[in-house]
């Protein structure tokens, strides 16, 4: 079995790549669904959050209340590193069940883990994570253009790509680069490229 990891920067278009994946026939394990999974009410880590913020940071319903919770944590380093030791730990749980799962059902397959941040700990961590790092990059302008049309204010989009790693920075540590600044159609042979790299055999 093979683990590659897809990751990027903001806008880039990375969770596109990931589906792109999955029509090929990978195993995609999003990172940033599992991270909403885990702290759904009455999960171990929806507890251990609601015990150290407080009824602050939950909706009516008991929900996280993210924005809320962010309020908090980006402007005290203490609280955040005291949140990424609740949150991490419970989405690495879950992300090596859906291995060994998969494992078990396809053990010659493809598992493609979507995970923004993989490469901001360093490559030594995300190596523990994944074989492979393939990272999806695309210009500042089509970034923006891309958060623009989400609705994201320019200012805060332009300041959400200056806060994070630069794509040029994460393409070092690339085994597989993926330009996303075209069409759909070119992205996608790229990407078929890889998975017969990946495979040894084309798509089927």
């Amino acid at each position: 079995m093979i683990i590659a990891g897809v990751t990027g920067t903001i806008g880039t278009g990375k969770s596109t790549v990931a589906r792109m994946f999955a029509e090929l026939g990978a195993f995609v394990i999003d990172h940033d669904k599992i991270s909403r999974e885990v702290v759904e009410p009455g999960r171990p880590a929806w507890q251990a959050i609601a015990d150290y913020f407080g009824s602050a940071v939950l909706n009516d319903d008991r929900s996280i209340n993210r924005l809320a919770l962010a309020d908090i944590v980006f402007s005290d380093p203490v609280k955040l590193q005291k949140l990424n030791s609740i949150v991490h730990p419970a989405v690495l749980a879950e992300d090596q069940r859906l291995v060994e799962e998969r494992r078990r059902a396809d053990p010659d397959g493809l598992i493609i883990k979507d995970v923004p941040l993989l490469l901001e700990a360093g490559p030594e961590i995300a190596h523990l994570l994944v074989d492979k790092i393939i990272v999806v990059s695309a210009s500042p302008d089509v970034q923006l253009e891309r958060l623009i049309a989400r609705g994201m204010p320019e200012e805060d989009a332009r300041n959400r790509i200056r806060t994070q790693l630069p794509v040029s920075e994460k393409t070092r540590y690339a085994d597989f680069v993926v330009n996303n600044d075209s069409t759909l159609d070119e992205t996608m042979q790229q990407v078929k490229g890889i998975y017969s790299k990946l495979m040894g055999r084309p798509p089927r």
